[in-house]
């Protein structure tokens, strides 16, 4: 696991100047950016790993530390100014300590400008200082950058891994076990998980669900009722979809589950994958700009009529 390796380098005085944390989406390197950074600065260290709870601590998880800074892409790209301002701050002394540390998230959107900039950042690094940059395509940073840096892969959590974590993040076991079928991303089932909208949306496509998998035709009224009231904004519409997708997931399971696999009841089987090939490429439409309604309201006729 990549933290028991870093704790090792910080027990052994090698941690590094620059790391790459390569992985998808969901895998963790965020927080560990997050960790590490911690580690260096922890008032309180513990058994080789930050206290998450001193005063340094806090202002680094939530951002406000002054010796610690975030980038983001703004808009598309990260662009060359982004990193100008970064090494324009980083060339003054630490505002508390001589140490310094910024992590860029999804390093493989700097523009040729940006890359080339922090290239020259990284050749004449201060000894007090460390770069952590973010990455779901390694293939996509310069390769005289990856060569700075420490390289370090994330592979996806286990489903009982992810479960955990986010029980540690203080998500109920239930609804833990609910957002590892929903998503892969820790950060986002935190999220997820903190908004009191959830569960309104839950409740919508539940009833959905049960119209749907009843073939009553009032989930055609419900659409405009209810869905497109609580699913106003893209990113929730998609989510309307995965949460829809993962009901009828769940159905396949427990029809799987009860069924000895015959001829006889083979259509079945075909039924439920059909019906979930149908949310899939509702989705995809959706993500293709069609309006939400429509795509909703297509979906819905498409699961009601005989098949």
């Amino acid at each position: 696991m990549v933290m028991i390796q870093l704790q090792r380098s910080y027990q052994q005085g090698t941690i590094a100047h620059a790391y790459l944390f390569e992985g998808e989406v969901g895998t963790g390197k965020k927080e560990t950016a997050i960790w590490l950074a911690q580690l260096l600065f922890c008032q309180n260290i513990q058994n080789d790993a930050p206290c998450n709870t001193c005063h340094n601590c806090l202002r680094i998880k939530a951002n406000e530390h002054p010796d610690v800074q975030q980038i983001k892409p703004d808009g598309q790209t990260i662009k060359v100014q982004q990193i100008r301002d970064l090494k324009t701050e980083f060339s003054k002394s630490g505002v508390e300590t001589k140490k310094k540390v910024f992590i860029i998230e999804s390093a493989e959107k700097m523009s040729a400008g940006a890359a080339n900039s922090l290239l020259k950042f990284l050749e004449e690094p201060d000894g007090q200082m460390m770069a952590i940059l973010l990455t779901e395509g390694k293939a996509r940073i310069l390769p005289t950058i990856q060569s700075r840096c420490q390289i370090l892969h994330f592979s996806n959590l286990s489903r009982d891994q992810f479960i955990k974590e986010l029980e540690n993040k203080g998500v109920s076991q239930k609804k833990a076990e609910y957002l590892s079928h929903l998503t892969g991303d820790l950060e986002k089932a935190v999220e997820i998980s903190q908004d009191e909208w959830f569960n309104e949306a839950r409740e919508a496509t539940d009833k959905w669900f049960t119209q749907l998998l009843n073939k009553d035709f009032q989930a055609f009224v419900y659409v405009q009722k209810k869905v497109c009231k609580v699913f106003k904004e893209k990113e929730q519409q998609l989510l309307a979809l995965d949460l829809l997708m993962l009901s009828y997931q769940r159905h396949f399971e427990m029809l799987i589950g009860g069924l000895a696999v015959k001829k006889d009841n083979s259509y079945l089987i075909q039924k439920s994958v059909a019906e979930i090939e149908i949310i899939f490429n509702g989705k995809r439409k959706l993500e293709a700009n069609v309006s939400f309604q429509n795509v909703c309201e297509q979906m819905v006729w498409l699961l009601l009529k005989d098949r």
